[in-house]
């Protein structure tokens, strides 16, 4: 039976055309090849793309771009390939975040390779002088109480302060130095840590006497598994959003109706170091103030004695009035008395003249008499 088996094998295998197959399979394959072809040259324009991509962010995009070209030309289907460019792009990107690895494999390390930065810009307004809005600020170790995902700070001096945060599910801490101070207009600070670094500024701005404009600017540099793969969808910048509306909200609920108690820092720091404490800032703005307030004393004090002095012009005139009066009435007196003189001056003269007539009238009876007695 095996010996006529194999003899009928033989037979039939003879009698198939396997050159025939043999030159058919060979165009197959010639006809795949060049579907293969075609469709990565309809597909350049998109790996040119990756390419400019690749030039722009980093080597994940131009292994994406090689999968899917390699995937085309292997005959998948374009969905496929691109699904395969998406996993090598995505594996890539973890390599990417991973410690240690300097994105070339191999197990190299982060020397020499440029860390990227986040660049973070935020602002708030808040209803609140200016001063007020910037001693809140600089109440460091009152953020946990308002703040989300901050747990801890501690003043360890003047410019250090040591931070504690969460960060997903871990937690991460640092240590801040401010390098340049002014009451009243700007913080800049710098940061050092195990897991990455922040460094920023904080300025104040007095929109109107009762409002006031905080701009927040953050350089972060990423550094560990999380921070990185956090830093792929922004995650930091949307926490530094919603802590600076946590301390609005703060100012605008607590801080508002005890302004005075908000007490803060208002010393001045240039290069690191304190060049007025708190203490000196606080004796120069209350003399400033006090000054101020004389002078304000001052122009009042001067403008009362101008009006004094209106005043007085004004009464000026109603006293020559008074006195061209005076001056009337004495010499009205006079006029009265002069006439009252001259009436007396003609009653004496009157006098007089009947007294000489009378002493005329007394001779001649005198003198009669007498020459009446001589005729006797």
């Amino acid at each position: 039976m095996t010996g006529k088996a194999k003899s009928a094998t033989s037979s039939l295998t003879k009698e198939l055309p396997t050159d025939r197959l043999a030159e058919q399979a060979q165009d197959l394959l010639s006809a795949l090849a060049e579907r293969a072809v075609g469709k990565v040259s309809d597909k350049l324009s998109g790996t040119t793309d990756r390419l400019t991509d690749y030039a722009e962010n980093g080597g994940s995009s131009l292994t994406g771009a090689l999968t899917g070209a390699k995937s085309l030309a292997s005959g998948k289907s374009g969905l496929r390939s691109m699904l395969d460019a998406g996993v090598a792009q995505a594996k890539e990107k973890v390599k990417d975040v991973m410690p240690g690895n300097n994105g070339g494999g191999g197990g190299g390390s982060d020397k020499g390779k440029k860390i990227k930065v986040t660049n973070i810009v935020e602002s708030i307004e808040v209803g609140v002088p200016v001063s007020v809005a910037y001693n809140q600020w600089t109440e460091f170790e009152d953020y946990p109480t308002f703040m989300k995902k901050v747990e801890n700070v501690k003043q360890e001096s003047e410019t250090e302060l040591q931070w504690k945060a969460q960060v997903f599910l871990s937690h991460r801490t640092w240590k801040s130095t401010v390098i340049e101070q002014v009451p009243d207009e700007r913080i800049v600070w710098e940061s050092t840590g195990d897991k990455g670094r922040v460094n920023g500024t904080v300025t104040f701005h007095e929109l109107t006497p009762d409002l006031t404009k905080i701009l927040l600017v953050l350089a972060y540099y990423p550094q560990g598994f999380f921070e990185r793969t956090g830093n792929l969808w922004r995650a930091q910048g949307r926490r530094a959003r919603l802590e600076l509306k946590h301390f609005q909200r703060h100012v605008m609920t607590e801080t508002i109706l005890d302004q005075d108690e908000v007490r803060g820092w208002r010393g001045e720091v240039a290069d690191g170091e304190v060049v007025r404490s708190d203490e000196e800032v606080r004796e120069e703005e209350d003399q400033e103030q006090a000054d101020a307030s004389g002078d304000e004393e001052g122009d009042e004090e001067a403008y009362e004695e101008e009006d004094a002095v209106d005043e007085d012009e004004d009464a000026e005139p109603a006293d020559d009035d008074e006195e061209s009066d005076d001056d009337e009435v004495a010499d009205q007196d006079e006029d009265e008395y002069e006439d009252a003189d001259d009436e007396a001056e003609a009653e004496d003269e009157e006098d007089e003249v009947e007294d000489d007539k009378g002493r005329r009238g007394r001779t001649r009876s005198r003198s009669g008499t007498k020459t009446r007695a001589r005729g006797r």
